[in-house]
């Protein structure tokens, strides 16, 4: 047990790795819990003009599932940061999903997804995606939101390479383009995600919600690691506000 803890945390600091755990199954939670909810209910459709001038391309598929992966590398690097910064950033996190949750539910959003011609791999990924994944929980993009707290969570962090921060913007920027030439979402989605991602963080980093959350997350951690008393979860903690 003591080895696995040890592999563990040479991978996630103990205090980033429940943060970085629960954000993905949050995550999962809401987005799932989302369309099992408004499965039936009336969807606004909010494309644009421009959108529909968007050319389909199935083989930006690879880009929008491949992102999976960033988003695993980056939000372990945002995990490894100081506990301070990986407080504020999941807190801003939690917030952005329980935000998502409030808009697919008050306004449920779809589009009009192309016909798909051809058998080739592409065309046959694609259609295998849109029978999985409904034409719902579009606005706003939880991909373009994952992809840009991604650039922004490592955001002049110089013990990152430069080199990789400017890869994660490009990359973000290429998970954009994807969810639009799938069409998985349309111009407005993309904004509402980085907007969102942006104000969160900022409310992340400059309100008392990284507090209570740190407060919540530091009582899981001492119980998952097994630091056993009151006294001793208190001398786990860090001034990370």
């Amino acid at each position: 047990m003591k080895r696995i803890r040890t592999w563990i945390t040479a991978i996630v600091p103990e205090y980033g790795l429940i943060p970085v755990i629960f954000a993905f199954v949050f995550n999962t939670v809401i987005y799932a819990g989302a369309q099992v909810v408004t499965g039936s209910w009336y969807h606004h459709n909010i494309e644009s003009r421009l959108d529909g001038m968007i050319p389909f391309i199935p083989q930006t598929l690879s880009i929008y599932l491949g992102c999976y992966v960033f988003w695993i590398v980056n939000y372990i690097l945002i995990a490894r940061q100081d506990k301070k910064s990986v407080y504020q950033f999941f807190a801003g996190d939690m917030l952005s999903r329980i935000i998502c949750l409030v808009c697919f539910l008050l306004y449920p959003t779809t589009n009009v997804r192309p016909e798909i011609v051809g058998n080739g791999f592409w065309e046959q990924a694609m259609r295998a995606l849109y029978s999985i994944d409904g034409a719902t929980n579009l606005f706003p993009s939880i991909h373009c939101l994952v992809s840009w707290f991604c650039v922004i969570g490592i955001r002049g962090r110089k013990e990152i390479p430069r080199v990789y921060r400017w890869l994660s913007c490009v990359m973000a920027i290429a998970v954009f383009v994807s969810t639009l030439t799938t069409k998985q979402h349309v111009i407005v989605d993309v904004l509402g995600g980085i907007v969102l991602a942006e104000v969160c963080l900022m409310i992340g980093k400059h309100t008392v919600i990284a507090k209570w959350y740190g407060k919540v997350f530091d009582r899981c951690t001492a119980l998952l690691f097994g630091y056993g008393s009151e006294k001793t979860i208190e001398e786990q903690k860090e001034n990370y506000i």
